[in-house]
């Protein structure tokens, strides 16, 4: 399953994959079936592509899928392009190609050995292996995804090796080899911000791999910096080095690894799921060696920008003016992965030797362990209910007892595990309170066919201190135990066999009252009675006072009282130490107490236990419509019993009458009525399922039938008068509410152990309040987080002011003295809210504004700097003493400064949004890379072409002068290169090439017009017409490649303008391509149109900090009045008055006119 992310219509839709082979999309916010989508091939997994919403690729048995008609709002029409895989291990490997065009390259040298084995892994449709090698290649592929980082490459993961393929050349560009010594691979996460790969090993450790570019000689590192120059071909590949690795977990049959799952947002955390249910979280951390904070400066992990040096003489005024940060260094929080690796870092010569130690490394920290359900529960049994009693020391404690003899206790209020206490040596087969803080439990292995006999365990265990005592040390092997029943008023249990008489036990010192007598009745259901004893023990308190006593009454009175107040409900608990005195004063006081039992034939006995004596009382004979008792339940003046045959006799204690009522589900397991004064509503278990019925009616109210709705039910018992639990097969406890039609609960109902931040379990209000005050507080002469500092007139809620106190100090620090203001801080804060949508846009929009900021002076400083390459710098500056001011270019600086203006460039995941010579670094690497897996024909002309259109004409006439003469294309490769060599030299065929272009282009042969346009470069007109035939990425590379930056401009604003169309709606995408040009007045308007009316106005006051919005504009003033009423609108309704009277200010005479309405 994975969520549909990549569109801006609905957040709630999730593609499901449903064996074998149908793909459907689902609307989970009303649970709808949108479509569903049957493939020809059985199907295991999918991925989409992070850059192409349209674009998705199964993993199939014998095969990889590849659709790229993915829709939301209609059927996918095609079946996809299948491609087969081939062994990564073998030898010789075949080229890779589509089945139109495949045919197979005898080998030529043996120094290409490498090189085929990185190439055939995708074979052409219809080129389908032999049955062997199909079966060792397929059988090993454990995963597919599309990398999340580079466009156009996918993941194939391996047992040994993670293969990292090129899809514009379906060829493998890099291989991931476990290390010599290393446990294999079972699962790979790649992540987005960095060209970083999360592993997971069969052994439960995990490790970090990171990119790294490698030339072999300096020269190709030369011309690779060199941003219009090409490497030689086989200079240049792709590494990914193992950065850290965690210890390996003991991993057993019962104990294995079921998978890992990475944080979306900051991506430098990774949860580990086991088969016993427990979660392990993992964050990702740098440690410093030497505990300096220059150390950063020559790290290659850290990113570029991720700290302001002082030595800078910019920013010494700045640095100086704070207290919080050393006098060397300004170091922004490291909440997210891209500011722990860098992946700008330089090429690598080979091979690489130094002598310096590294000063930092990564390392993973286990930060979280969260314990599930060991193994599938056998049994489950809720505490004592709340009453007026116990209400101050009360907690709802789940005990559930599991195959390996494990008693888990859980807090249902929290979720959270509070006691793992290994009792018994075998399977757990019930449990007991005997308080709120102590249980009884019993234990037998698996009966063996031909014994009847086991050896019992009977525990009793103490939460407190964790110690389970045995009460049955010198037995040996019996009958195995049917159940425990422990008395309403916690004073005595009875130990019910299945071939054998019954014990009674007395519970205060824990010892064996009497054992049955071999000739007595068979038992098959026992419960206590709650009636009767609350008088019996008034009667027994009263006798000293009657007899007239005084010294009964001092200590003995107090002890009876308080024994009184515990024994007014009959499940009422008080604290340990009051426990333990209630124990000793039970000594004083015994209390008569009653149960009854059937036998195998019906009949009914009931039984009286008072102190140490044990008598019969009466038999009732058995209804002749019930067959054989399975359970009793005994609530108030109510007795319910259940049998074979799935009836219910309810017996009406106080009027003497009972009924008879067939449920027609078969053999009842268990009956549990829920707790509370009156509450008669009755838990009923069947092997099929569960009921749910109502006792004073005498009606059903709700029915589960297993496997249909849910998985088997195991166990049942009530949480909660309303609330009953379910125990199934599938290994989870399902909380329900009183129709069964819901299992899952908030977390705002939730009581956390401990405080945590997390502004999503806040209500919807106060989690806009707390952003608003992290983003931006102009109404305040000074920016303050400390819930002490902030205005009488700012009055927020309690739980606003506990998560302020949450915020990490080093974090809330940083955001008061931001030396990038607003739109610093609004990044930190969707990065702390985990927004990815703002966090994508504040990333790209401050990007963009420092370069925007830095180009005037840049221009200064060199002015043989092009367009295009001044642009993409950055010179950071001193700000001004106050906190918000931003850094503030000066106009003397040198021109030796120069080289630190370049600020830190966008990451590779951000794609056509970087800037121009960031992009053609790297496609230029591609490019090169592609060049030197050179293996078939296909491939070499489609190099050809690429340096057709990059300008690298000399590279392409090579490639294109490789054609074998006995290739079919060997006569029109050399006219191609014959026409690209002559270009150069021949000014007057322009106009004959370009007319030749617009013809081919007519006639439907788009690429090779395209082709001849960039060679007279003509490469504006061929952007135009890829945009024109619907091409708009393609012609968006182009650009970035090509084009000065003018015409480049142009170019985008054109992708963007059909982004935002009604027909494409995708405005936030349109939004991204704006700030990459620089036309912020165009994306105030846009997020306006969009009704982002808190993110425009932020976004307002981001540009007027760095003074890129012209304030005498009468149209920018006018939107800006529009956005900043709206905002304080919005602020006005989240009760920040003083907010919404400075921005009413700010929003012209409509603003003025809501300040006098509020005022009044």
């Amino acid at each position: 399953m994975e969520w549909v992310s990549t569109q801006d219509i609905s957040h709630d839709l999730l593609v499901a994959l449903h064996p074998p082979s149908t793909l459907v999309l689902w609307n989970t916010e009303n649970g709808s079936k949108l479509w569903k989508k049957t493939y020809g091939e059985v199907l295991l997994s999918f991925s989409f592509d992070p850059f192409d919403p349209n674009r998705l690729a199964f993993l199939g048995q014998d095969c990889v899928l590849f659709v790229d008609d993915f829709s939301l709002s209609k059927l996918p029409a095609s079946n996809g392009k299948k491609f087969y895989l081939s062994n990564p291990n073998s030898q010789t490997a075949s080229s890779i190609s589509h089945s139109s065009s495949y045919e197979k390259l005898s080998d030529k040298k043996s120094s290409l050995s490498a090189i085929r084995r990185m190439s055939g892994i995708l074979v052409g449709e219809g080129i389908k292996k032999n049955h062997e090698e199909e079966l060792s290649g397929i059988s090993e592929c454990l995963q597919l995804a599309f990398h999340r980082a580079c466009r156009h490459h996918l993941i194939l993961v391996y047992a040994r090796e993670v293969l990292i393929l090129d899809l514009d050349i379906n060829q493998t560009v890099s291989i991931v080899p476990v290390e010599r010594t290393g446990s294999l691979y079972t699962q790979v996460i790649p992540v987005r911000q960095c060209d970083v790969l999360f592993c997971l090993h069969e052994n439960g450790s995990l490790s970090l791999k990171t990119r790294r570019w490698q030339t072999r000689s300096s020269s190709s590192v030369q011309s690779l910096t060199d941003e219009n120059s090409l490497p030689s071909s086989n200079d240049i590949n792709i590494f990914y080095d193992h950065k850290c690795q965690t210890d390996p977990l003991r991993i057993t049959m019962h104990n294995r690894i079921y998978g890992m799952a990475s944080c979306p947002i900051s991506e430098n955390k990774v949860v580990l799921v086991m088969s016993t249910g427990k979660i392990l979280l993992w964050e990702l951390n740098s440690v410093d060696l030497d505990g300096t904070h220059r150390s950063w400066e020559s790290s290659p992990l850290y990113a570029p920008a991720s700290a302001i040096s002082s030595s800078d003489p910019l920013v010494d005024d700045f640095i100086g003016s704070h207290e919080l940060f050393p006098d060397s260094v300004i170091e922004q929080p490291k909440l997210v992965l891209s500011d722990l690796v860098g992946c700008h870092a330089p090429f690598a010569d080979s091979p690489t030797t130094t002598t310096e130690k590294p000063r930092h490394f990564l390392k993973f920290i286990l930060v979280g362990l969260l314990n599930g359900l060991a193994t599938p529960p056998v049994v489950i049994r809720m505490c004592p209910p709340l009453t007026t009693k116990n209400f101050n020391v009360y907690q709802p404690l789940m005990a559930v007892g599991s195959s390996t003899g494990t008693v888990q206790v859980y807090n249902l209020s929290s979720g959270q595990l509070s006691r793992e206490i290994s009792v018994h040596s075998s399977a757990v087969r019930g449990i007991e309170w005997i308080g709120l803080r102590g249980f009884l439990s019993f234990a037998y292995p698996t009966l063996i066919a031909s014994s009847s006999v086991v050896k019992n365990e009977l525990m009793v265990t103490d939460l407190d201190t964790g110690r389970s005592t045995n009460l049955r040390l010198n037995t040996e092997e019996e009958s195995p135990i049917e159940m425990i029943k422990v008395s309403y008023l916690k004073q005595y249990f009875i130990v019910v066999f299945k071939d054998k008489p019954f014990e009674v036990w007395d519970l205060r010192s824990q010892t064996l009252l009497r054992q049955m007598p071999k000739n007595f009745p068979t038992v098959t259901a026992l419960e206590w009675s709650p009636s009767h004893n609350i008088k019996s023990l008034k009667k027994k308190v009263a006798q000293p006072e009657a007899n007239g006593t005084d010294d009964a009454l001092t200590p003995a009175s107090v002890t009876s009282t308080s024994f009184l107040d515990l024994a007014s409900n009959a499940s009422a608990s008080t604290t340990p130490a009051a426990e333990s005195s209630a124990e000793a004063k039970l000594v004083v006081v015994s209390v008569r107490e009653h149960f009854v039992f059937t036998d195998s034939n019906g009949l009914m006995y009931h039984y009286i236990v008072d102190g140490n004596l044990i008598k019969e009382g009466s038999k009732i004979p058995p209804d002749a419509n019930m067959s054989s008792i399975t359970y009793v339940a005994w609530k108030s003046e109510t007795l319910v019993l259940s049998d074979v045959d799935g009836n219910i006799n309810i017996w009406d204690l106080k009027a003497r009458v009972s009924r008879t009522v067939p449920t027609a589900r078969g053999w009842i397991r268990k009956i549990k009525f829920a707790p509370g004064r009156g509450n008669m509503k009755l838990l009923i278990l069947f092997n099929d399922g569960v009921d749910v019925w109502d006792a004073k009616d005498v009606e059903r109210v709700t029915s589960i039938k297993c496997p249909k709705d849910r998985a088997k039910v195991v166990s049942v018992d009530w949480a909660a008068s309303d609330r009953p639990v379910l125990a199934c097969a599938d290994g989870c406890l399902h909380i329900m509410d009183l129709m069964c039609l819901t299992g899952c609960s908030t977390m705002e109902d939730g009581q956390l152990l401990e405080p945590v931040l997390c502004p999503h379990m806040m209500p919807a209000k106060a989690s806009f309040v707390l952003k608003s005050l992290l983003q931006h507080q102009p109404w305040r002469g000074k920016y303050a987080l400390d819930p002490e500092e902030l205005d009488a007139t700012v009055k927020v809620a309690p739980i606003v002011v506990d998560q302020l106190y949450l915020v990490d100090p080093y974090l809330r620090n940083f955001l008061v003295k931001c030396p990038f203001g607003t739109a610093q801080r609004c990044c930190l804060v969707a990065q702390l809210f985990g927004d990815e949508a703002e966090m994508t846009f504040w990333t790209v929009a401050l990007h963009y504004l420092m370069v925007t900021k830095s180009e005037p002076s840049i221009r200064q400083v060199n002015s043989s700097v092009s367009k295009l390459g001044a642009s993409d710098l950055f010179v950071p500056s001193t700000p001004s003493k106050e906190s918000r001011d931003l850094l503030v270019l000066d106009d003397a600086v040198s021109a030796g400064d120069a080289s630190l203006a370049k600020t830190r460039p966008l990451e590779m995941c951000y794609d056509i949004l970087c800037d121009n010579q960031t992009f053609r670094t790297y496609e230029l690497r591609r490019v090169s890379l592609h060049d030197s897996k050179r293996v078939t024909n296909e491939h070499t002309r489609k190099c050809a072409e690429n340096l057709i259109l990059l300008n690298q004409a000399d590279r392409a006439v090579q490639l294109l002068l490789e054609t074998e003469p006995d290739s079919s294309n060997y006569y029109v490769d050399s006219l191609r290169a014959c026409l690209v060599a002559s270009i150069r030299s021949s000014g007057a065929s322009q106009s004959t090439i370009k007319l030749v272009a617009t013809n081919l282009i007519a006639s439907g042969r788009l690429a090779e017009g395209v082709q001849l346009l960039c060679l007279i470069d003509k490469g504006l007109d061929a952007c135009r017409y890829l945009q024109t035939y619907g091409q708009w990425h393609q012609a968006a590379w182009l650009a970035k490649l090509t084009l000065e930056r003018s015409e480049c401009s142009e170019v985008m604003r054109r992708w963007a303008d059909h982004l935002a169309s009604p027909q494409v709606d995708q405005r936030n995408k349109a939004t991204l391509v704006l700030l990459s040009l620089g036309q912020f007045s165009r994306v105030v308007d846009l997020l306006y149109s969009q009704r982002y009316f808190d993110r425009a106005a932020l976004f307002v006051e981001a540009c007027r900090e760095f003074g890129v919005l012209n304030p005498t504009d009468d149209v920018i003033r006018g939107l800006t009045e529009s956005i900043f009423l709206e905002y304080a609108r919005f602020l006005l309704n989240l009760g920040l008055t003083k907010a919404c009277e400075y921005y009413c200010l700010q929003a012209g005479p409509k603003g003025r006119a809501l300040l006098n309405e509020i005022q009044s």
